[in-house]
């Protein structure tokens, strides 16, 4: 069960070669589970062993679990569904997943070096380059990774039904979205924390690093603007909310002085700390309301945005140790630990899954998400499942922070499938209620039509029924509470208030719901906003090569400033105008998000083959050829769809003929600028889809020379440098 080899042809260094160990590096003087009394030196050989009776029982036990769960969900058609059966199957493939599949993948495909020094350890400058606890990595890189996307996705989807949603995250985030981030975390760790735009220059060349690059930058800007625009909306007039997210800051600081000055890498105390801060933080934003505080911190939108703008250029700028790692670590508490709540409240109260496990609406006609189950439900699921955003903190923030080369496993694939459980945690929510009250918070219109609309479609719902329901967390009315995010906010309320036996705290839980979900997307921001930077110096780097290097103050200050005013623009206009700034490109959001995912898994790919893994390719090429098909798919019904409702070459003539036919001075001021927006979007997925089309065609150009012979493989990575070299307390961690 145990081997061990030689991984490098500079320096041998020893890793397990089965994924069946629960340790599977084996690391200078360090101490396994397997073997607590025997320390195992790197050049030595590890009897081989094979599994207990007991273990293979009882996984094959969890196994079967699994698919009775599953089956469970897939053949009910009509008959009401716990909501049990879901987190069983969930928490099945989580643990199954990471127990073998991680370790298979970590040892067999990537084989981590234990020994190897990273790029934290080598390059250590106290800015962006901090050797950083593990766990302290983990919460940084997991709450920036876990934007609005687990929450708002999966509730979007609902209105296909339970089940294609719950099968993507399961089937997308372990066999996808786990593989694409250890991947390019991997990738990137070995080769000085690289971009992916950079490392693509290097394997592939430079015109497919500069178009990946440019696409990238491009893609970014939008994505950043798009969750700062949600922040904005959910924090606007909210003394509670804004109360609680400005307190992590200061407390996020503190943390950050103590674990790097005072503790010697301990954080348990310092974690505790913090996590006490932050509980006093949220219970103290509720006494804001009637106090001094009140007013100072009940902002417009217009000032909010000017603040999201002006803290995305501090988290960019200052050390990465002093703000951004340990907010976002103090973050993932708050984070993991209400969504383990919410597991806790559905174990507690087992509610029914009124939504069943496959609308009507899986041809198209939907009216939350417009288009049908395939390719929409993936790309509405993101996040969840596969993220291309994730590709930018793997290739960004986090590879200048671990320590070891196995932490990847528990940063980069770990990570990623406890967002899964965060998303099946709101699709549950979503579809533990009433369908026709979400599909009345989720359709606009006025509540009438809304409401009217709702029952023709097959879910009865009344007006005094929603009046109520707004009644009952605080708001004027949820009709027409698009997003996703007011959704989850009910359903998660729904759920604490049922628990505690009384609907008296349900305004209570529903504000501190849409203040947690502000808290998730402004973690995003931060650290997309701090990758943003690396990627403006790499093109900076182009047309000066001072400007491209992370040490060079003049080129942090630059690029933050250009990034940050090229979202902060977007941003703007969003919010003092409907249809302008950010909000004409929403609609394009989830195809560029998942483009960026074909890039990552490209390179991917090619470093694979250049690694001589050609028999376990299929590891990256199967996700990458799902996701293309996927988003070329959207990418081309988005322009060209005859539905008015997806296609914006639609739009724009069904645009053009209410301008022919004439309307009033208001009417058709709006109308032009609304075609003026979806013409906008139209060129702007298309070019999206060119720059990633010619990026997969010389990436395929390349694969194919590489397999060929015609090419000679080069593997461009940092040199070796063995671990130890840079301290025995390192090597004997």
């Amino acid at each position: 069960m145990f081997g061990a080899r030689a991984v490098s042809a500079q320096v041998p260094a020893m890793v397990f070669d089965a994924p069946m160990a629960p340790e599977i590096y084996v690391a200078e003087w360090r101490f396994t589970r397997k073997f607590p009394a025997r320390r195992l030196h790197p050049m030595s050989r590890v009897s081989s062993r094979y599994p207990s009776a007991a273990s293979v029982i009882g996984w094959s036990l969890v196994g079967l679990l699994t698919l009775v769960s599953l089956i469970t969900l897939a053949w009910s058609r009509g008959e009401p569904v716990n909501a049990l059966w879901v987190i069983v199957a969930s928490v099945c493939v989580f643990v199954l997943s990471y127990r073998f599949h991680s370790a298979w993948l970590m040892a067999k495909v990537l084989t981590l070096d234990e020994l190897r020094a990273t790029p934290a350890v080598v390059h250590e400058d106290g800015r962006d380059y901090v050797r950083t606890n593990r766990w302290v990595v983990f919460g940084h890189h997991f709450a920036a990774i876990a934007g609005p996307g687990p929450l708002v996705g999966p509730v979007l989807a609902a209105q296909f039904g339970f089940l294609p949603g719950l099968l993507w995250m399961l089937v997308g985030a372990t066999l996808g979205g786990a593989v694409h981030d250890s991947v390019v975390l991997f990738c990137s760790t070995r080769r000085r924390g690289k971009s992916v735009g950079q490392m693509m220059t290097d394997e592939v060349g430079p015109f497919a690093g500069f178009l990946a690059l440019v696409s990238i930058i491009a893609i970014m800007i939008i994505l950043i603007a798009v969750l700062a625009l949600v922040v904005v909306r959910a924090l606007a007039e909210s003394p509670w909310g804004l109360f609680t997210i400005a307190a992590t800051m200061p407390i996020a600081i503190g943390m950050g002085c103590a674990i790097r000055y005072w503790t010697n890498g301990r954080i348990g105390a310092v974690s505790a700390a913090g996590v006490i801060g932050l509980l006093l933080a949220v219970a103290a934003g509720q006494y804001v309301h009637g106090s001094w505080l009140e007013p100072i911190l009940t902002l417009k939108g217009t000032t909010l945005a000017w603040w999201i703008i002006g803290y995305g250029l501090l988290a960019s700028i200052l050390p990465v140790w002093l703000l951004l790692a340990p907010r976002d670590y103090l973050s993932t508490f708050m984070k993991i630990g209400a969504v383990a709540l919410l597991g806790v409240a559905i174990v507690i109260i087992a509610p029914t899954l009124k939504m069943p496990a496959l609308t009507s609406f899986i041809d198209g006609s939907g009216p939350v998400v417009a288009g049908p189950v395939f390719p929409f439900c993936f790309i509405t699921i993101a996040c969840a499942a596969v993220s291309g955003f994730h590709s930018l903190i793997s290739s960004g923030t986090t590879p200048k922070l671990i320590t070891r080369e196995s932490d990847i496993r528990v940063i980069g694939y770990g990570a990623m499938i406890t967002e899964m459980l965060v998303g099946v945690m709101a699709l549950v929510a979503a579809c533990a209620m009433q369908p026709g009250e979400y599909f009345a918070i989720n359709m606009k219109g006025e509540p009438a039509a809304v409401v009217a609309k709702v029952t023709a479609l097959g879910y009865p719902v009344t007006e005094t029924q929603m009046a109520d329901l707004a009644a009952s967390v605080g708001e004027k009315t949820m009709i027409g509470r698009t997003g996703g995010a007011p959704t989850f906010a009910v359903g998660m309320a729904a759920m604490f208030s049922h628990v505690l036996g009384s609907k008296a705290a349900l305004a209570l839980w529903y504000h501190f719901a849409i203040m947690f979900e502000a808290l998730f997307i402004l973690t995003t921001i931060d650290a997309g906003t701090r990758v943003g930077r690396f990627l403006t110096q790499d093109l900076l780097g182009l047309v000066w090569k001072p400007l491209g290097r992370t040490d060079s103050a003049v080129g942090n200050w630059l690029a933050s400033g250009a990034f940050v005013a090229t979202w902060g623009w977007f941003l703007y206009q969003g919010v003092i105008d409907p249809l302008g700034g950010i909000n004409s490109l929403w609609p394009i959001f989830g195809v560029a998000n998942q483009l960026l995912a074909v890039l990552a898994l490209s390179l991917g790919t090619i470093v694979l083959i250049k690694m001589g893994r050609l028999r376990y390719l299929w590891v990256t090429v199967a996700p990458l050829a799902w996701l293309l098909s996927v988003t070329m798919t959207a990418g081309w019904m988005k322009i060209f769809s005859p539905d008015p409702r997806i296609g914006f070459l639609s739009q724009a003539a069904g645009l053009r003929r209410s301008l022919a036919s004439g309307g009033t001075p208001a009417q058709l001021h709006e109308w032009s600028r609304m075609l003026f927006n979806t013409q906008v979007n139209a060129a702007v997925t298309g070019l999206f889809l060119i720059l990633v089309a010619l990026v997969v065609i010389v990436c395929g150009r390349e694969a194919w020379l590489l397999l060929s012979a015609r090419r000679k493989s080069v593997l461009r990575e940092e040199p070796y440098v063995p671990l130890a070299k840079h301290g025995p307390e390192l090597a004997a961690h």
